[in-house]
């Protein structure tokens, strides 16, 4: 097992709260995370339909076999337990009594709010980040690699291709979760809304647009995006509104979770072909963004990242509110640094009037400080 950094966290979790929730896409792991971490708990698996119907139909008799708690997996698929385990912690206030996991964000979100709310100590799995991988000395092949093939665990524990697993995961996927969460009766059409998707990381989110390209209504393609949300897929990156007397792009960001999706969506079927697709630029920036909401979440922070842009186009990717405190970052794919890549970040700090040092990351290699700028490549980058 390829040990990951969220472990501390839950660990932290189990002490404080009787029950801990882990939520994540499917695959990221988070079955093999919680029986490492929790090794003397029963784990019950509700994907199994005899115990999912025991625990259904009588979840009093089902939770007294496991008196000193237990790990349920894909607990959203017996949401009938979580009443009955209110009762029990408000009765015992037992630290790390239960650890529940669940892929539907949305599903087992709604349920232990209306039942666990201040009782659960929540985190996030996702899929592998770059400094777990670099930790265990699995990113020797090079960016390119990483960006085609992503995080998830499969891809580093078996020898089944990319191509293969993301096809399989992708159907499964379509097959299962999106029948769960919605009533999507055409999947082939969903499918391409995949696709587009992955076409539009790393850009603006225009759903109009969206939904056109896809022959759907706009209110069909932001159900849809909600889907894709809450089953780990994309996520969105919200302007910062801080007003430096510029009119202001309100419109958030959409990114893909893990760069090996979106590559297989995007049909690149070799990291040669995707060394010359003009979609790398956007994909080296999706890395960047999605290993910083990896890492806070994996120290089971919220997110604080934004990114700023104005009417008249000046940009900054990533923006840090540490604290209030604004932190810029540029990235750009390139394996130089040209004299041209932090003009951004000048004019913010000229607009800001920022004393903060601003950040470049790039697809090549070193640190080092250039005109007030720190500038990291992607492997520095992952070693903070």
């Amino acid at each position: 097992m390829i040990p990951r950094f969220l472990k501390s966290t839950i660990k932290r979790l189990s002490e404080g709260f009787p029950v801990v929730v882990l939520t994540g896409p499917r695959q990221s792991g988070k079955t093999t995370l919680v029986r490492d971490t929790f090794p003397d708990k029963p784990y019950i698996s509700l994907e199994n339909p005899d115990l999912r119907l025991f625990a259904s139909e009588d979840p009093r008799g089902f939770l007294a076999r496991y008196p000193d708690g237990a790990i349920f997996d894909e607990v959203q698929r017996a949401p009938e337990l979580l009443s009955y385990i209110q009762g029990i912690v408000d009765e015992e206030r037992k630290p790390g009594c239960y650890i529940l996991t669940g892929s539907q964000n949305f599903a087992l979100s709604r349920q232990v709010n209306q039942s666990l709310a201040g009782r659960a100590g929540i985190a996030q799995l996702l899929p592998l980040s770059g400094a777990e991988l670099m930790t265990e000395g699995m990113l020797t092949t090079g960016l390119d690699d990483w960006l085609y093939t992503g995080g998830y665990p499969a891809l580093r524990s078996t020898t089944v291709t990319a191509s293969d697993w993301f096809a399989s995961y992708v159907a499964t996927y379509l097959e299962r979760d999106v029948r769960d969460l919605t009533t999507v009766r055409d999947l082939i059409t969903f499918q391409r809304f995949l696709r587009l998707c992955a076409a539009r990381t790393g850009q603006l989110l225009n759903l109009s647009s969206l939904a056109t390209d896809c022959s759907i209504s706009q209110s069909t393609a932001t159900a849809w995006l909600s889907i894709l949300e809450a089953s780990y897929i994309v996520f969105r990156l919200t302007p910062h509104f801080a007003n430096f007397g510029k009119r202001l792009v309100k419109t958030p960001k959409l990114y893909f979770h893990d760069t090996g999706l979106a590559t297989f969506l995007l049909g690149i079927q070799t990291p040669e072909q995707l060394g010359t697709h003009s979609a790398r630029g956007a994909l080296f920036e999706t890395m960047v963004v999605a290993e910083h909401l990896r890492a806070r979440w994996n120290r089971g922070e919220v997110s604080n990242l934004y990114f700023w842009r104005d009417s008249t186009g000046n940009e900054i990717d990533l923006l840090l509110d540490k604290a209030g405190i604004l932190h810029p970052i540029e990235i750009k794919s390139g394996q130089t640094v040209a004299s041209d890549m932090c003009k951004n970040l000048k004019k913010w700090q000229a607009i800001s009037e920022s004393n903060v040092e601003p950040r470049l990351i790039f697809g090549g290699d070193g640190a080092y400080l250039r005109n007030g700028v720190n500038i990291a490549g992607w492997r520095e980058m992952l070693q903070g």
